[in-house]
């Protein structure tokens, strides 16, 4: 958590998204505004179509906002060059799908690697946060697999792994638990909550589910693209 004196990692006034659709527009994103401290674990909540994913595109640099402000650990995305987003994405967050997203013809030590070589790192140090990702995730006995020889928790983890490659203070992580059962479904909120609490990564997932709610120290629901609550958890 930050001291009072401290500016917060993610602030947002006014972010709007409104989309295009034939003649009509469509409003993803209504007016949010909002803070989030380094160091939350943050439950983004609301129904199907109240936003959810749409600010989770905008937190991550893969959309822009329309209107409003939107600041994250220092960057600011409402007026960011396409170059600026592409650094963004590889170094600042970490993204973690529903439908975990790996490469098929990948085994699970290179699909972790993967956004670190893309960003241009060197192997060597890639391989070893990799391996050093994958033991901790309890993926050891699975690194020459490919998703498709892997269970659904098995691909979250290693989603998980590949998110962290390239050390990013943010973990955005949408319905991470969507595609899993309950069992495996705790198991990744549980490892998400340990990325925030010995970690020190600040992570913000987009849910239905219930399970990361005693976990989280804030809670932002969105109703129709717009922020309607949130509230701070008691201290954990």
């Amino acid at each position: 958590m930050q001291s009072d004196t401290t500016p917060p990692l993610i602030t947002a006034r006014n972010l709007t998204r409104i989309y295009a659709l034939g003649n009509s527009q469509v409003v993803g994103i209504n007016h949010a505004s909002f803070e989030i401290a380094a160091g939350e674990l943050v439950v983004l909540k609301g129904e199907s179509g109240s936003g959810k994913s749409t600010l989770l595109s905008l937190l991550a640099g893969l959309d822009r906002p329309t209107s409003g402000e939107l600041s994250v650990a220092g960057h600011n995305l409402s007026r960011a060059s396409a170059a600026d987003l592409t650094h963004f994405r590889r170094e600042v967050v970490g993204m973690v799908f529903q439908s975990f997203n790996l490469m098929p013809t990948l085994n699970v030590l290179e699909n972790t690697c993967l956004p670190g070589l893309l960003a241009g790192k060197p192997f060597g140090d890639i391989q070893a946060r990799a391996l050093e990702f994958i033991d901790w995730l309890g993926l050891k006995n699975r690194l020459t697999h490919l998703p498709a020889q892997l269970s659904g928790g098995e691909m979250q983890r290693t989603a998980i792994a590949r998110a962290l490659i390239n050390d990013p203070a943010i973990v955005l992580a949408d319905e991470p638990t969507g595609n899993l059962d309950s069992r495996n479904g705790q198991i990744v909120i549980e490892l998400l909550a340990e990325l925030n609490l010995k970690w020190n990564r600040t992570v913000i997932i987009a849910t239905h589910s219930n399970l990361a709610d005693s976990l989280a120290t804030n809670a932002i629901i969105l109703r129709d693209g717009c922020v309607v609550d949130g509230h701070r958890a008691d201290d954990r």
